[in-house]
């Protein structure tokens, strides 16, 4: 279907281990794979249809316009056509395409402070009127995500991450849970527990002439998406230290700060920084055992990297 379609609308393909995604020069075809990882399950038709409607709801919240529709793919007189109801056998999302030099990720040359200033203020205002979430910000929940980390990354230890380091991180973030318990239910009562956006990173962040965009959040998995608002815009915050753009965190994390007066900003921040770097060196790491992925040497060395970065903002945990 996808080598059909691709010729046939003389689309580029990308792949995820998720995903097909048919590039045309205006817009973007996005087609869910039948896949089921447990976290994630595409694997009937119906599934797919739910998950890619799923998808354009949450995007709409804040990237409105690139997100277009979810359309029909069909199967007529032996071959398949997009956009086409008659017979759907498949299902796409439809967006705008966005240029790729506007991708954060493309401008860290030349993104200002002020650009990153205006970004926090759009993340704050999107927490601001996003739905609360409050079963997500009980600490038996924060504490189910990270024993999964430490339990998952057990087999590479020594291959990705140091023994001493996976004991400390791990040591800091259950001495983070006994000291402030009692933090975790005030922030539920606060409402800083929110329907967030799940995967806000430098490649999911385009500046446009409409307005920033923040795209590709995480509809598959209401665990991975919803939880408090610090964990959720800091996982911008630990890619850019990540990439030694340290300057434009901290401008982008101290306007966060000024607009929502979250007075436990700066004791929280840290420890989901540590989450967010370990839980992306966990997923680095899960690409050595794959068998299909080439790149293996600079996984493993990229792993390496997050689970020392995380183990950085462990030291700064309170």
């Amino acid at each position: 279907m996808i080598e059909q379609l691709s010729k046939s609308l003389s689309a580029e393909v990308l792949q995820t281990h998720t995903s097909w995604v048919l590039l045309l020069e205006k817009v973007v075809y996005k087609i869910k794979k039948p896949v089921n990882f447990g976290f994630l399950d595409y694997s009937t038709l119906e599934k797919r249809l739910e998950n890619c409607k799923k998808e354009l709801e949450l995007n709409r919240r804040l990237c409105g316009w690139v997100y277009m529709d979810v359309v029909p793919i069909s199967y007529v007189d032996g071959e398949y056509r997009i956009e086409d109801p008659s017979n759907p056998v498949e299902y796409a999302v439809k967006m705008r395409r966005i240029p790729e030099e506007r991708l954060l990720k493309n401008m860290l040359s030349k993104v200002s402070q002020e650009d990153m200033k205006e970004l926090a203020r759009h993340i704050a205002n999107f927490h601001a009127k996003a739905e609360r979430r409050d079963e997500f910000g009980r600490l038996e929940v924060m504490k189910f995500n990270t024993d999964e980390n430490f339990l998952q990354t057990e087999k590479y230890i020594g291959i990705t991450i140091d023994k001493e380091d996976y004991e400390f991180i791990k040591e800091k973030t259950e001495d983070f849970y006994r000291k402030y318990s009692d933090l975790f239910e005030k922030r539920i009562k606060d409402g800083r527990i929110k329907e967030g956006h799940g995967d806000i990173r430098l490649e999911h962040v385009a500046f446009l002439e409409e307005g920033i965009c923040v795209f590709d959040c995480i509809e598959f998995n209401d665990r991975f998406r919803c939880g408090d608002v610090v964990n959720d815009m800091c996982f911008l915050s630990m890619e850019l230290e990540l990439v030694g753009r340290r300057d434009l965190s901290q401008v982008y994390e101290e306007e966060y700060k000024k607009i929502t007066q979250d007075e436990e900003f700066d004791l929280f921040l840290p420890f989901f920084k540590c989450y967010r770097a370990y839980v992306r060196g966990k997923v680095n790491s899960f690409l050595l055992d794959d068998p299909h992925y080439e790149k293996k040497d600079e996984a493993k060395e990229l792993a390496r990297r997050l689970f020392k970065l995380s183990r950085s903002y462990a030291e700064a945990i309170p």
